[in-house]
């Protein structure tokens, strides 16, 4: 599941629309949604003479794990939830309402996902032999999360020696006595 924001808008003639904006989808400048007048440089575009050529951008910021809104045009500038954002940003939820010049588009959805858990491998005790008496010392590897070969430990910080993957979250198998 990705991370989304839903926003409600009429346009000058009294249509209703709505636009779902998802954190990872495609933009003409990736990671940020921009709204404006000025379709060469924005991803949503209002046609009314009261929103400038770029407005605002939406974006999703992962560290605080919410939408937020920001400021392009400090000559013009936008109303989120009736404050003027002369400049930074601001946290969108729902039920907020931005008003760029005349129009006024209205959060009626957020939608953030829950990151998935860290997975841990659990590896369960070797079976009982009948000699237990070590012939030599163990070795171990680094099974590749990507590819499943093994690796070497002296590869830890390198990464897999076929695929170049980070060994950081590899699980350690014992290869044998030598």
């Amino acid at each position: 599941m990705t991370n989304q924001l839903t926003l409600d808008w009429k346009d000058e003639a009294g249509v209703r629309h709505n636009q779902t904006i998802q954190d990872s989808g495609p933009s003409k400048h990736p990671g940020t949604v921009r709204l404006g007048r000025d379709p060469a440089k924005c991803d949503l575009v209002l046609s009314h003479q009261s929103v400038s050529g770029l407005h605002v951008e939406i974006f999703f910021d992962r560290e605080s794990k919410e939408f937020k809104v920001r400021n392009l045009r400090p000559s013009n500038p936008p109303l989120v939830d009736g404050k003027i954002l002369d400049r930074g940003e601001a946290t969108l939820s729902s039920g907020s309402r931005i008003h760029l010049g005349q129009v006024q588009l209205e959060v009626i959805a957020v939608s953030v996902a829950e990151p998935e858990p860290q997975r841990t491998v659990l590896l369960s005790e070797p079976p009982a032999v009948a000699n237990p008496q070590p012939t030599g010392p163990v070795k171990y590897g680094l099974r590749c999360p990507k590819c499943q070969r093994i690796s070497p430990y002296a590869h830890l910080e390198s990464g897999c020696c076929w695929c170049g993957t980070s060994l950081a979250a590899a699980a350690s198998v014992v290869l044998g006595n030598s």
